[in-house]
Protein backbone atom coordinates (compact mmCIF):
# COMPACT_ATOMS: atom_id res chain seq x y z
CA UNK A 1 0.00 0.00 0.00
CA UNK A 2 1.30 3.43 -0.80
CA UNK A 3 1.52 5.90 2.01
CA UNK A 4 -0.10 9.16 1.04
CA UNK A 5 0.93 12.34 2.82
CA UNK A 6 -1.22 13.42 5.76
CA UNK A 7 -4.64 14.87 4.88
CA UNK A 8 -5.01 18.59 4.15
CA UNK A 9 -1.34 19.19 3.37
CA UNK A 10 0.28 20.66 0.25
CA UNK A 11 2.05 17.32 -0.23
CA UNK A 12 -1.28 15.47 -0.36
CA UNK A 13 -2.71 17.94 -2.86
CA UNK A 14 0.40 17.57 -5.05
CA UNK A 15 0.14 13.77 -4.89
CA UNK A 16 -3.55 13.85 -5.81
CA UNK A 17 -2.94 16.34 -8.65
CA UNK A 18 -0.36 13.94 -10.09
CA UNK A 19 -2.80 10.99 -9.83
CA UNK A 20 -5.51 12.95 -11.64
CA UNK A 21 -3.19 14.17 -14.40
CA UNK A 22 -1.57 10.76 -14.87
CA UNK A 23 -5.08 9.36 -15.43
CA UNK A 24 -5.57 11.84 -18.28
CA UNK A 25 -8.08 14.02 -16.45
CA UNK A 26 -8.07 17.77 -15.86
CA UNK A 27 -7.16 18.67 -12.31
CA UNK A 28 -10.12 20.78 -11.16
CA UNK A 29 -10.94 22.14 -7.72
CA UNK A 30 -13.97 19.84 -7.51
CA UNK A 31 -11.92 16.73 -8.33
CA UNK A 32 -9.26 17.59 -5.77
CA UNK A 33 -11.86 18.32 -3.12
CA UNK A 34 -13.68 15.03 -3.75
CA UNK A 35 -10.40 13.09 -3.60
CA UNK A 36 -9.23 14.85 -0.44
CA UNK A 37 -12.54 14.03 1.22
CA UNK A 38 -12.37 10.34 0.30
CA UNK A 39 -8.73 10.06 1.41
CA UNK A 40 -9.61 11.60 4.79
CA UNK A 41 -12.76 9.54 5.29
CA UNK A 42 -11.39 6.07 4.56
CA UNK A 43 -14.05 3.64 3.48
CA UNK A 44 -16.82 3.67 0.91
CA UNK A 45 -19.19 6.63 0.82
CA UNK A 46 -22.32 7.25 -1.20
CA UNK A 47 -22.77 10.20 -3.53
CA UNK A 48 -25.19 11.69 -1.00
CA UNK A 49 -22.66 11.38 1.84
CA UNK A 50 -19.92 13.03 -0.21
CA UNK A 51 -22.24 15.78 -1.52
CA UNK A 52 -23.54 16.54 1.98
CA UNK A 53 -20.02 16.70 3.40
CA UNK A 54 -18.85 19.06 0.64
CA UNK A 55 -21.99 21.20 0.46
CA UNK A 56 -20.30 24.03 2.37
CA UNK A 57 -17.60 24.16 -0.34
CA UNK A 58 -20.14 25.35 -2.92
CA UNK A 59 -20.12 22.39 -5.33
CA UNK A 60 -23.51 21.25 -6.58
CA UNK A 61 -24.59 17.61 -6.32
CA UNK A 62 -24.36 17.03 -10.08
CA UNK A 63 -20.73 18.19 -10.15
CA UNK A 64 -19.87 15.89 -7.26
CA UNK A 65 -21.61 12.94 -8.96
CA UNK A 66 -19.96 13.58 -12.32
CA UNK A 67 -16.54 13.72 -10.65
CA UNK A 68 -17.16 10.51 -8.67
CA UNK A 69 -18.07 8.69 -11.89
CA UNK A 70 -15.13 10.09 -13.90
CA UNK A 71 -12.63 9.34 -11.11
CA UNK A 72 -13.93 5.79 -10.79
CA UNK A 73 -13.80 5.26 -14.57
CA UNK A 74 -10.18 6.47 -14.46
CA UNK A 75 -9.39 3.90 -11.74
CA UNK A 76 -8.59 6.45 -9.03
CA UNK A 77 -11.73 5.56 -7.10
CA UNK A 78 -13.35 2.17 -6.62
CA UNK A 79 -17.11 2.01 -7.08
CA UNK A 80 -18.86 -0.74 -5.12
CA UNK A 81 -22.48 -1.77 -4.68
CA UNK A 82 -23.24 -3.58 -1.42
CA UNK A 83 -26.56 -5.16 -2.25
CA UNK A 84 -28.70 -2.11 -1.58
CA UNK A 85 -28.56 -0.66 -5.12
CA UNK A 86 -26.53 2.33 -3.94
CA UNK A 87 -23.08 2.98 -5.38
CA UNK A 88 -20.35 3.77 -2.87
CA UNK A 89 -17.00 5.27 -3.78
CA UNK A 90 -13.63 4.92 -2.11
CA UNK A 91 -10.09 6.02 -2.86
CA UNK A 92 -7.90 3.31 -4.40
CA UNK A 93 -4.42 3.15 -2.96
CA UNK A 94 -1.45 2.17 -5.09
CA UNK A 95 0.92 -0.65 -4.23
CA UNK A 96 4.70 -0.23 -4.04
CA UNK A 97 4.98 -0.72 -7.82
CA UNK A 98 2.49 2.08 -8.49
CA UNK A 99 -0.36 -0.26 -9.51
CA UNK A 100 -3.84 0.19 -8.07
CA UNK A 101 -4.48 -2.26 -5.28
CA UNK A 102 -7.11 -4.90 -5.89
CA UNK A 103 -10.53 -4.65 -4.33
CA UNK A 104 -11.05 -5.86 -0.79
CA UNK A 105 -14.04 -7.21 1.14
CA UNK A 106 -16.43 -4.94 3.00
CA UNK A 107 -18.51 -5.47 6.14
CA UNK A 108 -22.05 -4.08 6.32
CA UNK A 109 -23.71 -3.85 9.73
CA UNK A 110 -27.30 -4.92 9.21
CA UNK A 111 -28.37 -2.98 12.32
CA UNK A 112 -26.90 0.51 11.87
CA UNK A 113 -25.85 0.43 8.20
CA UNK A 114 -22.17 1.19 8.91
CA UNK A 115 -19.86 0.02 6.11
CA UNK A 116 -16.28 -0.95 6.96
CA UNK A 117 -13.37 -1.85 4.73
CA UNK A 118 -11.67 -5.16 5.47
CA UNK A 119 -8.46 -4.30 3.62
CA UNK A 120 -6.40 -6.78 5.66
CA UNK A 121 -8.76 -9.72 4.99
CA UNK A 122 -8.49 -12.27 2.18
CA UNK A 123 -11.53 -14.37 1.31
CA UNK A 124 -11.10 -17.76 -0.37
CA UNK A 125 -14.20 -19.40 -1.84
CA UNK A 126 -14.32 -23.12 -1.02
CA UNK A 127 -17.23 -25.53 -1.55
CA UNK A 128 -18.40 -27.41 1.54
CA UNK A 129 -16.13 -30.31 2.33
CA UNK A 130 -13.51 -29.35 -0.24
CA UNK A 131 -9.88 -28.65 0.44
CA UNK A 132 -8.60 -25.50 -1.25
CA UNK A 133 -5.62 -26.05 -3.48
CA UNK A 134 -2.74 -23.63 -3.25
CA UNK A 135 -1.65 -21.70 -6.31
CA UNK A 136 1.50 -23.82 -6.31
CA UNK A 137 -0.60 -26.99 -6.72
CA UNK A 138 -1.91 -25.54 -9.98
CA UNK A 139 1.42 -24.39 -11.30
CA UNK A 140 0.60 -20.85 -10.28
CA UNK A 141 2.71 -18.45 -8.29
CA UNK A 142 2.75 -18.80 -4.53
CA UNK A 143 1.83 -15.11 -4.42
CA UNK A 144 -1.52 -16.18 -5.93
CA UNK A 145 -2.37 -18.24 -2.84
CA UNK A 146 -5.44 -16.75 -1.20
CA UNK A 147 -6.33 -14.71 -4.29
CA UNK A 148 -10.11 -15.14 -4.77
CA UNK A 149 -9.66 -15.31 -8.56
CA UNK A 150 -7.16 -18.17 -8.28
CA UNK A 151 -8.93 -19.83 -5.35
CA UNK A 152 -12.27 -19.90 -7.15
CA UNK A 153 -10.75 -21.62 -10.17
CA UNK A 154 -8.58 -23.90 -8.06
CA UNK A 155 -11.12 -25.60 -5.80
CA UNK A 156 -12.87 -28.64 -7.21
CA UNK A 157 -14.72 -31.63 -5.79
CA UNK A 158 -16.19 -34.73 -7.36
CA UNK A 159 -19.55 -33.19 -8.39
CA UNK A 160 -19.21 -29.53 -7.57
CA UNK A 161 -16.80 -27.00 -8.96
CA UNK A 162 -16.54 -23.32 -8.25
CA UNK A 163 -14.59 -23.02 -11.48
CA UNK A 164 -17.97 -21.97 -12.90
CA UNK A 165 -17.30 -18.65 -11.15
CA UNK A 166 -14.64 -17.15 -13.42
CA UNK A 167 -13.84 -14.09 -11.31
CA UNK A 168 -14.98 -12.76 -7.95
CA UNK A 169 -14.92 -8.96 -8.02
CA UNK A 170 -16.60 -8.03 -4.74
CA UNK A 171 -17.10 -9.73 -1.41
CA UNK A 172 -19.57 -8.42 1.16
CA UNK A 173 -19.91 -9.74 4.68
CA UNK A 174 -23.00 -8.82 6.67
CA UNK A 175 -23.67 -8.99 10.38
CA UNK A 176 -23.66 -6.82 13.48
CA UNK A 177 -20.79 -4.47 14.25
CA UNK A 178 -19.24 -4.16 17.72
CA UNK A 179 -21.41 -1.12 18.48
CA UNK A 180 -24.64 -2.99 17.72
CA UNK A 181 -23.99 -6.36 19.38
CA UNK A 182 -25.85 -6.63 22.65
CA UNK A 183 -23.71 -7.92 25.55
Amino acid sequence: MSHLPKPRTPALRASLRERVRSAGLRCTAARLTVLEHLVEHRGPQTHAEVADALDHRGFDRATIYRNLIELSEAGILARVELGDHVWRFEFRERDSAGRHEESHPHFLCTSCGEVSCLADVTVVITPKGATPLSAGDLGGRESDAGNPDVGAAAVQTGRTSVADIPRVTEVLLKGSCCNCVEP
